[in-house]
């Protein structure tokens, strides 16, 4: 499946829960994930999203680890079936 698929279902499927998922852009910054995923109650995670069996760059996984290491939730997306799990684990943050 293409990435540009698998994003277009995690935005559908995080609207359905009452989320918001925001495209990112960071001229100042590459490597930052393309989607931050904001759920009620204050819940972030932030998804980069690959096409199947695709894996992140090394400049993705440094930034992914900066991410993490500020205590927010990064997750590499390359299959549909993922985006529930995905969202379940920002919801119980």
């Amino acid at each position: 499946m293409r990435e540009k698929q698998v994003e277009q279902q995690l935005v559908q499927a995080t609207k359905a829960i009452g989320g918001i998922c925001l495209k990112l852009t960071s001229p100042s910054m590459a490597g930052i994930p393309d989607r931050v995923v904001l759920l009620p109650n204050g819940k972030i995670g932030f998804v980069e999203v690959k096409a199947q069996k695709k894996k992140p760059r090394p400049l993705q996984v440094y930034r992914m680890k900066q991410l993490t290491n500020l205590g927010f939730w990064c997750f590499v997306l390359d299959e549909i079936e993922q985006i529930g799990g995905i969202l379940n684990e920002i919801q119980s943050a």
